[in-house]
């Protein structure tokens, strides 16, 4: 059973380790983020050491029969360390925070230390990479071993899944949330799997015995560490796919005013504040077109402003009541209007035919008091929007300025 899930647990954690890799080197500041990524690095290596032939070269490597016991568990203990160390800076100020932080690592490696010294003591003579536990019971050294691994281990995940359960319920986020409640749930699995080595030590005395359950122990603290790992690592999966779906959706808007944007500066080159590089560019470096879109919104905005006027009223007349004809209504009735009359002033504007008593954009009246707002206004207007074909020849000057024309 050990040789079957802890490829799988390592190659979790070594997968958040790495992905959550970038970021540390991004802002090393953030103490919580070092500690989890830390911990995934910890629960990875153990696991590594703890696969069998893993366990006989290390063993082999130092000299030491079942060396990899408290090195697999001294990663353990780090790995409960950081995690509540995360807690703490996720809970507390950052004073209160960082001096919890410091208590848990003098423990931490104050429990590491009597491990290792208990360990010597036992000085086990015979290499058991799969049932060392139930093979050293009755060992007092060991027993005693296990009562300070097994009971820091048992306490930790106990802190844990309540601190877990107790701080989901204020999570202001929904991913924050699960995964705090996916942590309570894997540190409660695991307690069967210290239950079992604790009882097995205590059975050996006793005068009964759990190696029945040694499989069963296994498995649940396999399954229990790797619900915790993914209850951790599920809110840096989310924000991070957050922020791809937001620069991604940043990337889509961009290209979709490109017609609407190539349209009306093409009018009034004027509006271009700023010359930006290629979409492409801005793809293949993967670098954020944040401001480049908001200069494109607020160009459109301003070329819409330099065309009004040539906003000509029948021209809009014409277009509500051809629009309305095809079913549109409300906001997107206003877009596809305001669509039809830049693209007829924009005819006008060629010719250099203002309008002498010019109309207002049917999207005037619409409230659109956010950028967010605003930027699906212009993706409504970019849809209905097409650019008209200016090679007709300028009219002569003594032609009306009042009337519009077909385009």
């Amino acid at each position: 059973m050990k040789d079957l899930l802890h490829p799988l647990c390592l190659l979790i954690a070594g997968t958040g380790f790495l992905v959550m890799l970038r970021d540390v080197a991004r802002d090393r500041r953030d103490r919580a983020l070092v500690a989890l990524a830390m911990s995934f690095l910890a629960s990875a290596l153990s696991y590594a050491v703890s696969i069998t032939w893993v366990w006989v070269h290390v063993d082999a490597f130092f000299g030491v029969p079942n060396i990899v016991v408290p090195i697999a568990q001294g990663f353990v203990i780090l790995v409960l360390t950081l995690q509540s160390t995360v807690l703490a800076y996720w809970s507390k100020p950052p004073d209160g925070a960082r001096r919890r932080a410091r208590l848990l690592l003098i423990a931490g490696i104050g429990v590491i230390t009597g491990m290792g010294v208990l360990f010597t003591l036992l000085t086990p003579a015979t290499q058991r990479p799969v049932d060392f536990a139930m093979y050293y019971a009755h060992d007092p050294y060991y027993q005693a071993y296990v009562l300070l691994y097994f009971g820091t281990y048992s306490l930790a995940e106990i802190y844990l899944a309540r601190s877990c359960w107790k701080y989901a319920r204020a999570a202001a986020t929904r991913s924050i949330a699960i995964g705090l409640r996916l942590v309570t749930v894997g540190a409660v699995i695991t307690l069967l799997y210290s239950g079992q080595r604790l009882a097995a030590a205590i059975g050996a005395e006793a005068g009964f015995g759990v190696g029945h359950l040694n499989e069963l122990a296994w498995a649940c603290g396999d399954i229990g560490a790797t619900l915790t790992q993914i209850g951790y690592f599920l809110p840096v999966i989310a924000a991070r796919a957050g922020t791809l779906y937001a620069a991604s959706y940043e990337h889509y808007v961009y290209a979709r005013l490109g017609r609407l944007w190539t349209a009306v500066v093409h009018a009034d080159p004027s509006v271009v504040l700023t010359d930006f590089a290629p979409q492409r560019d801005y793809l293949r470096k993967r670098e954020s077109i944040h401001y480049p879109l908001i200069r494109r919104r607020m160009e459109i905005r301003d070329g819409l402003v330099a065309l009004r006027p040539y906003l000509s009223p029948a021209a809009r007349a014409e277009a509500e009541t051809r629009r309305t004809r095809e079913g549109l209504k409300g906001d997107r009735l206003a877009a596809a209007v305001t669509a039809d009359q830049l693209r007829h002033a924009i005819v006008l504007h060629h010719r250099d035919q203002p309008v002498a008593e010019p109309v207002e954009y049917a999207d005037t009246a619409l409230l659109l008091d956010t950028p967010q707002a605003e930027q699906q206004h212009l993706l409504r207007v970019a849809r209905y929007f097409s650019p008209p074909r200016l090679e007709i020849p300028p009219r002569s000057s003594t032609s009306s300025p009042t009337h519009g024309v077909r385009t």
